[in-house]
């Protein structure tokens, strides 16, 4: 049985209320327009480099876990902002032969995921709504996975209490949120951002190229700097460190992996400069999020890039104990 039937929803009779702001409009448009071009994610070197970071921060590199806990019996599976099915199909795998896959998304890109899962041999249900709009009763999913979708969102603590009253007491939320970084970082970003924000996607596609190419040149000096000691008001830390990483953590994001192309390398920069909805939390206010929607956090990566949460849905905060 599909993910669809098991819920109860007759997709022909959904209509989706309409209450979308114009960041969030905007959003869903670039996103549709980067899942289109399947060619800049989906060589073997870019797989596999964004399979092993999923496993890293969801289940410290030990695939069993996952394994634990899609355990007892047939799951439903929500996808919360699939995309093309990228990160799911490469997190899952075979899982998904064994589960019944729900996979949404605000933007089209949800077009792209079926013919991608259709392509690998995959059963799944994808339905275009936001994931504030749901049309899923209350309490009855047992997993949800939405890889860097909250902070895309109008509010990232609005879509984690949306979306863990979808689950079964004891089911689990798998997300990642962006992280405040410095500054510097933290200004040039919304400046890039801002300034590219009026133009045609492919427009802005080709406006980053300069500063991925300049992210190539910084990468393949393969330099050191020593940074004497820590710069507190500019998030700073001191130490050793590539030249072109810190550019990347402290001046703006440059991304380069000398395994990936020049255009894989600007999907990974127009994934971060073009949408305007770009929230940044810190773990403090992560915590807070998942403690008012009734969320236990089992587990929390915190790295530059963002923080990941892996989390079990309670009665409430003060019950833990009672699990």
């Amino acid at each position: 049985m599909s993910a669809l039937k098991r819920l109860g929803i007759d997709i022909q009779k959904y209509r989706p209320e309409k209450r979308y702001s114009r960041e969030q409009e905007q959003t869903a448009k670039s996103f549709a327009f980067k899942w289109s071009k399947r060619e800049t994610y989906e060589s073997d070197n870019l797989r596999e480099l964004t399979a092993k970071w999923l496993l890293e921060r969801y289940c410290s590199g030990d695939p069993k876990k996952l394994s634990e806990w899609l355990d007892g019996g047939r799951k439903i599976i929500l996808d919360a902002g699939c995309g093309s099915g990228h990160s799911a199909l490469l997190f899952f795998g075979d899982f998904l032969k064994e589960h019944d896959y729900l996979g949404v998304d605000i933007s089209s890109s949800v077009n792209v995921a079926k013919i991608r899962f259709q392509e690998m041999g995959y059963p799944g249900d994808f339905i275009q709504v936001s994931i504030i709009d749901l049309p899923i009763p209350e309490k009855c999913l047992d997993l949800i996975f939405c890889e860097g979708v909250l902070h895309h969102t109008d509010s990232v603590e609005e879509g984690i209490r949306c979306l863990a009253n979808k689950l079964k007491m004891g089911g689990r939320f798998l997300f990642y949120v962006y992280a405040k970084k410095g500054v510097i970082r933290e200004f040039t970003d919304d400046y890039i951002r801002n300034g590219i924000k009026d133009m045609e996607d492919q427009k802005a596609w080709e406006a980053l190229r300069p500063l991925t190419r300049l992210g190539i040149v910084l990468g393949k000096m393969s330099v050191e700097i020593d940074v004497p000691e820590d710069i507190p008001y500019l998030g700073i830390e001191k130490g050793r460190i590539d030249l072109q990483r810190f550019f990347y953590w402290n001046i703006c994001k440059l991304f380069y992996s000398p395994k990936l192309t020049l255009e894989e390398m600007n999907h990974i920069n127009f994934d971060w400069y073009r949408p305007l909805n770009c929230h940044r939390h810190t773990p403090q206010e992560v915590k807070t999020f998942c403690d008012r929607a009734g969320l236990q956090i089992e587990h929390m990566d915190i790295q530059n890039s963002g923080i990941t949460v892996v989390a079990l849905k309670v009665n409430h905060v003060r019950n833990l104990r009672n699990l």
